[in-house]
């Protein structure tokens, strides 16, 4: 079954990604986690993603189009990246899961996946 373990980060730990102080130590903890997930043949993907600066929502209300730069909500967590992976239940993925980086300083959902419908090849 596919999980999908959805990182949500504060703003400082997004900011790490850029500061040279602090770059090497957030971009390690990271490269180590997707190395373990692959290591343990549990990775199917996944993606860090640009700060939510970056973020374009867009909504269809009346038959109108709404934009909003940036992110949708002001909260203190943001969403940081994401990473598929396959295991047989939700306890093992709740087990990787804790082993994120962002569980220590931010949080970390869990979801299934829903499967791609037949169609869609």
């Amino acid at each position: 079954m596919q999980f999908a373990v959805v990182v949500y980060e504060t703003a400082e730990e997004i900011a790490k990604r850029e500061s040279p102080e602090h770059a090497g130590a957030y971009w390690a903890a990271y490269t180590a986690y997707a190395k373990a997930l692959a290591e343990a043949g549990v990775a199917a993907g996944g993606a860090g993603l640009h700060p939510p600066a970056t973020a374009t929502t867009v909504r269809l209300r009346g038959g109108k189009r709404h934009i909003q730069d940036g992110p949708f909500a002001d909260t203190k967590e943001q969403l940081g990246g994401f990473f598929v992976i396959e295991v047989g239940d939700l306890d093992t993925a709740l087990e990787w899961a804790a082993k994120c980086p962002a569980a220590s300083t931010g949080s970390v959902e869990v979801r299934p996946m829903l499967p791609r419908p037949p169609s869609a090849g």
